[in-house]
């Protein structure tokens, strides 16, 4: 599927894993993504995230971003409740990637039954929350210092998106 900008977005393999973790370094590397130090290996990245909930955005034939969803409990009452990661490469910040990448997701979640998508976003990341608001998360808690990165505790702003088919 190709956007407007023409942002190609498809399945992540596992032959793109190398370009996936570079993108996600650079995001741990921030500051103002996660509270990850490292991104992982493919044993644990692939253990994480849904196996039908993980797109990559290209530009040509280069990885310039990613998105997958986790699920957030193994209770099957939570079975269509995920949290959404997302990253892109800074070279492309401010170029549609971000929101190429979750509209493709929600896309996919809606086809794959998941009523609602979660993130736990910094304060400080400004970009990111405007970005999901825009697509209809709302922001639903202010989870203060509810984790250390780096010695120093971080809070965070929770919001969803709930599928207009069960609202």
């Amino acid at each position: 599927m190709t956007n407007s900008a023409g942002i190609r977005i498809r399945p992540i393999h596992r032959e793109d894993f190398p370009s996936v973790k570079e993108i996600y370094q650079a995001g741990i590397n921030t500051g103002m993504a996660t509270f990850e130090t490292l991104a992982p290996s493919w044993a644990i990245w692939n253990k994480k995230f849904r196996a039908d909930s993980r797109l990559l955005a290209l530009d040509k034939n280069n990885i310039i971003g990613w998105v997958a969803l986790s699920p957030v409990s193994a209770r099957q009452v939570y079975s269509g409740v995920c949290e959404i990661s997302l990253y892109v490469h800074p070279e492309y910040f401010g170029h549609g990637v971000g929101r190429a990448l979750l509209k493709s997701i929600i896309a996919q979640s809606e086809r794959n039954n998941i009523w609602t998508l979660q993130a736990g976003i910094f304060p400080e990341n400004e970009a990111s929350i405007a970005l999901h608001k825009s697509e209809g998360f709302r922001e639903v808690g202010y989870r203060e210092k509810i984790g250390q990165r780096d010695g120093i505790w971080r809070d965070n702003i929770f919001l969803e998106r709930r599928s207009p088919n069960v609202m």
